[in-house]
């Protein structure tokens, strides 16, 4: 008995990937079998529904009421108890026990903004400084020389207070405008700006105000107007499931001219919050006390957030790019839905993205599964899958989990959001890139992380290995986001290793000739930033894919062994990088890559 199914095979399944809701959907089986079934059951129930297929010559085919929204597993019944199910080279394949498809079917008019290109991350602390008249507040603790590290070790009670701050600020930022340009750049996601205690701020203080030692509001106000003049949006960071126990709306210690939950349960604050016993033992984020967890169930608190001049009505209006929502999967759905709603109705075209670490079309947390991607949440989610999966193909140059993580998301994802999801290699809760692909030890102490600095050998080995990652970041589908300092060799594990100040005058030239290179390539080339996908070859350690537009055709082949492969294209191209030319057939040498531009 034999099969053919492929559900990234227009053949097959008539709509790639998520299917928009009352979209017709046709299903087609090659096969020898004597009849197949279609059997699909919607996600959080046993109802499974079975439907005879039409049998055309040798094919199977059946169209599928795409009118319900909701997550759905499916495989095909054939006689004999087998059945077709998924393979580890997603295709179909004859099984005795099947592995079930993933179809999402999303809400009708679900849009998804498609301005994103290329993201520059910075935490804001650590960019730039612009010196000004911004005085620190009592305990905080200032770096006049940049070079230094962060603090790190804990204090007498055990504490690493986070009160170390470098004089990055937003004034800093627009004055470095121009260098961001020079990246390709289109949006700025800025690590959280509001007022907080900490150089990390995710502890906010006052969400209507920004931090004193990054400006005023008027500096955001000056940031946005000269991003917009280079056409650089920015994005904020959102973090509305805690805030800080040092804040206007508990204000443990004092600290503001307000009752805060904390002081008085009179406060009108106090239902934000769940006390166990009040005043000391409350919810906190991941027991972090000077985080204390926020009720998203309160409506006054939702209301702050999502209501008419409210946090998220309040910025938007300032005319930001959009927000990145912190630890996503601990916001309800409603709450999320709510943002969405707010945020789109000032501006159809701001991205909502979330804090997700793994597939956001079918993420379970704390028991429940998330809806995202089913129209009415999110826009995007930071893709931490695809980054593991590119590191694993650098560190054992083996494409295989790469090459199925890829088709894998294309299945999942609408096509829209798959275009924009963040693809990133660094973010200030990762390692540095450049020391994962370093070789740097596990194992190590907190002073011997502060003190490693990558051998001259394994700087080169990290190199190489990170111009792989990013080609693989800027040529797949989503949207490269690029963590300050990557680009001219910023080193460091960790939290707060991975939070150094950029090192100004002491960049890594070749790396940033290298990451502008990409950017321009992501810039003149619609088919790297919109053109369908297709695997060409995937070998032991080699890798090569089409990206194809109405106007372009780019192939990208990565090469981590020691045999040379040759790639037949018809026509002259030109490898992007190195400028060199072939004609009808590409040669890609041992541990080397390439992004060929069709020229005729």
């Amino acid at each position: 008995m034999f099969c053919y199914y492929n559900p990234l095979d227009k053949n097959s399944k008539s709509i790639i990937g998520a299917v928009e809701q009352g979209k017709k959907l046709n299903f087609c089986i090659k096969t020898d079998s004597n009849y197949c079934k279609l059997v699909i059951r919607k996600d959080g129930t046993n109802k499974f529904n079975s439907y005879p297929m039409e049998r055309q010559g040798d094919f199977f085919t059946f169209s599928f009421n795409t009118a319900e929204i909701g997550l759905f597993w499916y495989y095909f019944e054939l006689e004999n108890n087998k059945f077709i199910g998924l393979s580890k080279n997603y295709e179909g394949e004859i099984q005795d026990y099947p592995n079930s498809f993933q179809l999402t079917i999303y809400k009708k008019g679900y849009k998804v903004p498609n301005w994103l290109n290329i993201i520059y991350q910075i935490f804001p602390d650590r960019f730039y400084e612009k010196k000004g008249k911004y005085e620190l507040k009592q305990g905080k603790i200032y770096h006049e020389n940049k070079k230094d590290l962060p603090n790190y070790l804990p204090n007498e009670e055990g504490e690493v207070l986070n009160n170390d701050f470098f004089g990055g600020n937003l004034q800093g930022i627009i004055c470095k405008l121009d260098y961001i340009k020079s990246l390709g750049v289109n949006a700025i996601y800025l690590n959280p700006i509001f007022e907080a205690y900490s150089n990390h701020r995710y502890d906010t203080g006052d969400y209507m105000k920004i931090d004193s030692l990054l400006g005023s509001e008027e500096d955001l106000k000056e940031l946005i107007k000269k991003a917009e003049e280079k056409d650089i949006k920015i994005i904020l960071d959102g973090v509305f499931n805690h805030t800080g126990s040092d804040s206007i709306y508990f204000n443990k210690k004092g600290t503001y001219n307000s009752v805060g939950a904390y002081q008085n349960k009179k406060s009108p604050y106090y239902n934000w919050y769940s006390f166990k016993e009040f005043p000391n033992d409350y919810e906190a984020w991941w027991g972090i006390k000077t985080l204390p967890a926020v009720n998203e169930d309160n409506k006054t608190y939702v209301d702050f957030i999502t209501g008419k001049n409210g946090v998220i009505d309040h910025y938007a209006k300032l005319g930001i790019g959009g927000f990145r929502l912190d630890v996503a999967d601990e916001l309800p759905s409603f709450f999320i839905k709510k943002i969405r709603k707010t945020l789109k109705k000032v501006d159809e075209n701001a991205i909502l993205i979330g804090e997700v670490w793994e597939d956001g079309t079918n993420k379970i947390s704390y028991g429940k599964r998330r809806s995202y991607f089913q129209g009415e949440e999110l826009d995007s989610v930071m893709n931490y899958t695809l980054k593991e999966a590119i590191i694993d193909f650098v560190k054992t140059k083996e494409p295989k989990n790469l090459a199925y993580l890829i088709k894998e998301q294309i299945d999942h994802y609408p096509t829209n959001a798959l275009k924009s999801q963040m693809n990133l290699l660094s973010t200030h809760d990762t390692m540095r890139i450049l020391t994962v692909l370093g070789g740097a030890p596990d194992g190590l102490t907190k002073k011997e992380k502060a003190d490693f600095k990558l051998s001259k050998d394994g700087l080169k080995e990290a190199m190489f290995g990170l111009k792989v990652a990013s080609l693989l970041q800027y040529t797949l589908f989503g949207v490269p986001s690029l963590y300050y300092g990557d680009e001219v060799g910023l080193e460091g594990y960790e939290d707060p290793f991975n939070r150094r100040y950029y090192p100004w005058g002491k960049e890594n030239k070749e790396l940033l000739s290298w990451y502008q290179k990409l950017g321009e390539i992501r810039n003149s080339i619609d088919a790297v930033k919109d053109g369908n996908y297709k695997e060409l070859y995937v070998d032991k350690n080699f890798l090569c894919f089409e990206r194809r537009s109405d106007e372009n055709l780019v192939i990208v082949a990565v090469n981590l062994g020691d045999s040379t492969y040759y790639i037949n294209a018809e026509g002259n191209l030109k490898e992007l990088i190195s400028n060199k030319k072939y004609k009808d057939r590409i040669e890609i040498k041992p541990f080397s890559f390439g992004i060929f531009y069709l020229l005729s």
